[in-house]
């Protein structure tokens, strides 16, 4: 959030930053992932939260961003990474939620990014050895984008078992 053009191009030259601060937890050809703590890492937290509130009109938490884990995906190029999306989640979750917010720019949509990160939150949730599950209620696109992830989960699931008998305890 600039001003002016003049603020922006002295930050974007004395900035020395081409990534999110954090751990890389994730990379796949130009794609990455980063666990960034709010904790450690308030105002860029609040910026994220901040940036997304632009593009979610339920979005409540911006400032209070410390018991949160950001899970901020990037594309990178020779300029450095770009924001593809994010995913947040409690560090305690009492309910085990595994996604508290969760975005995908608009320039990023309908191109997978969304289901990958929804995917990301259940792997961490594996790791983790909890059920998880988004916080509720969903947005609209939200509600939309976990429908459609379930669904190609289970239709891979069943496609890999043709032939076979299914129950629902597998």
């Amino acid at each position: 959030y600039m001003k002016s053009q003049t603020i922006l191009r002295r930050h974007m030259a004395k900035c020395v930053w081409k990534h999110p601060p954090g751990d890389e937890v994730y990379r796949k050809g130009s794609i990455s992932v980063f666990e960034v703590d709010g904790k450690k890492n308030k105002i860029y937290c609040q910026n994220l939260c901040l940036l997304a509130k632009l593009f979610l009109d339920h979005k409540t938490l911006y400032y209070d961003v410390e018991p949160f884990l950001f899970y901020v995906m990037t594309e990178a190029d020779n300029t450095g990474c770009h924001l593809v999306g994010y995913f947040s989640k409690e560090k305690n979750s009492f309910l085990n939620y595994n996604v508290s917010c969760i975005l995908t720019m608009p320039q990023y949509m309908r191109q997978g990014f969304g289901k990958m990160l929804i995917d990301f939150s259940y792997l961490l949730s594996k790791v983790e050895e909890k059920v998880g599950s988004p916080e509720r209620p969903l947005s609209d696109l939200g509600l939309i984008s976990y429908r459609s992830y379930w669904k190609e989960v289970l239709l891979r699931y069943m496609y890999n078992f043709q032939g076979k008998e299914i129950s629902i305890k597998e």
